[in-house]
């Protein structure tokens, strides 16, 4: 299966550009002495076309043809390592055409186009060895943006063996998210939580596909610290995928009580962004703008507000000011596929359709996906709503917002402080397919989860 996926994916690739591709795929780093490294993750664009996660390896593909560059591991590797693929098993295992040491590889240049590699010490090498700047930081150029464009139009949609990995990485993310929420019962501090989370995930031999979120401080979006202690007000919201071996992701939020039961307040919040969560999976079908899924879910976080009494004014109204941004400012969502955000490597050239820039407005600058939906397209579904003290505090906003916001209504929401629901959908002929349905998000659903009935 996996040499046939890998043929199709380099035909597919033939059709679309006239020059070679050399691809790395990145070696490790040492995070002290060099035997002391840390754990290797290979170039999500190698991986495309090569398969396995090959260590300080390249490929060169032109005309459909691969040609794999990797050196056989030395004699003395089997001692600390065990017994390790040759060069010419690898290249049999994934079905290239050749397979040469990477000393090779220099002679093999010539018009070749390539993508930069996150690894410095491997775009220090391409750009030593292709005779000009390859840097992650500096947008592609000439025919490497040619190529870059080409991997895009390949990877924006998923083939076969790319949703089998990814039906697998949703499955073992919603097993993780359902052990977490059983945990907490017991649990005395964030780390718990996710050491049962993560322990499901190393237990099916994955990685998670990010640095996990668990934290009862959801409004800070990306929030990697673990030390807090749970109280029984808190929510925590833990954000937390598995990655396949192979390097596909899933990445799915949940927000649940420590106590095992929602207060009003809590309960009120959630089911406004659990209404726009669901309102917005409803629209996915083919040639569907994600703009407008993101427009959707700020319309109805604006009425949900409304309802409650913290926004005042008309919810239409309230989007064209960005008035809902002050709770829910980042966006809808992004693609998922070899990379959790997939191919922000490349920055909005793979996220937004070729003629379409960032906006600078409030509510959309953070919107990393900005182009129609096709059938193959993985995409995650994740409003939020957070009391982010950084937003709400800031005296411009507070200005600009000050007849629209009831701040003393708002207060009574204290005890929430960031609440977010995401799942992983896809694009079918028909509509969409939500992967992780598996996993419950009503609120009733995730108390019942909880199994506090049973152990408190």
């Amino acid at each position: 299966m996996l040499k046939q996926t890998l043929h199709h994916r380099r035909q597919k690739l033939a059709t679309l550009i006239n020059f070679p591709a050399i691809l790395w795929s990145g070696n490790t780093n040492p995070r002290n002495f060099p035997a002391n490294v840390y754990p290797f993750r290979a170039s999500s664009h190698f991986l495309y076309f090569a398969g396995l996660p090959l260590p300080n390896a390249a490929i060169r593909l032109e005309a459909g043809k691969l040609e794999l560059f990797i050196d056989n591991p030395p004699p003395s590797s089997a001692l600390w390592h065990g017994e390790i693929p040759t060069r010419d098993q690898i290249a049999e295992q994934i079905g290239a055409d050749t397979a040469r040491p990477m000393a090779e590889l220099e002679s093999c240049l010539e018009s070749a186009a390539t993508i930069s590699v996150q690894n410095a010490a491997t775009w220090t090498q391409q750009t030593q060895l292709l005779n000009r700047w390859v840097l992650p930081q500096q947008p592609p150029q000439g025919i490497d943006l040619e190529l870059a464009k080409a991997i895009i139009s390949l990877r924006l949609t998923h083939d076969a063996g790319a949703l089998e990995e990814l039906r697998k990485a949703a499955a073992v993310t919603v097993a993780a998210h359902k052990a977490g929420i059983a945990a907490t019962a017991k649990a005395k501090t964030e780390a718990q939580v996710r050491a049962a989370m993560e322990a499901v995930i190393i237990g099916e031999n994955m990685t998670t596909s990010y640095n996990s979120i668990v934290t009862v401080h959801g409004e800070v979006l990306h929030n990697e610290h673990y030390h807090h202690p749970l109280q029984p007000g808190d929510l925590i919201l833990a954000d937390v995928g598995a990655e396949t071996q192979m390097g596909w992701a899933g990445d799915v939020t949940r927000t649940w009580p420590v106590s095992g039961k929602f207060s009003s307040t809590q309960r009120d919040i959630y089911h406004v962004v659990l209404a726009a969560h669901d309102a917005c999976i409803a629209k996915i079908c083919p040639g569907v703008e994600y703009r407008d899924i993101h427009l959707l879910a700020a319309t109805v976080i604006a009425e949900g507000l409304v309802d409650l009494g913290i926004l005042q004014g008309n919810p239409q109204d309230l989007v064209e000011m960005d008035a809902q941004a002050l709770f829910f400012p980042h966006g809808i969502g992004h693609l998922l596929g070899l990379d959790v955000h997939d191919m922000e490597d490349l920055g909005d050239l793979a996220g937004y359709e070729e003629g379409r820039n960032r906006s600078d407005r409030f509510g959309l600058g953070y919107l990393r996906l900005n182009r129609p939906l096709h059938p193959g397209m993985l995409v995650t579904i994740e409003p939020g709503f957070y009391q982010v003290p950084a937003i709400l505090n800031d005296a411009n906003l507070r200005s600009k917002y000050e007849n629209v916001v009831n701040w003393q209504r708002l207060s009574q929401f204290a005890d929430v402080r960031g609440i977010r629901i995401e799942d992983d959908v896809l694009v079918t002929e028909e509509g969409r397919e939500v992967l992780t349905a598996a996993l419950p998000n009503s609120a009733s659903a995730i108390e019942d989860l909880s199994c506090h009935k049973t152990l408190r």
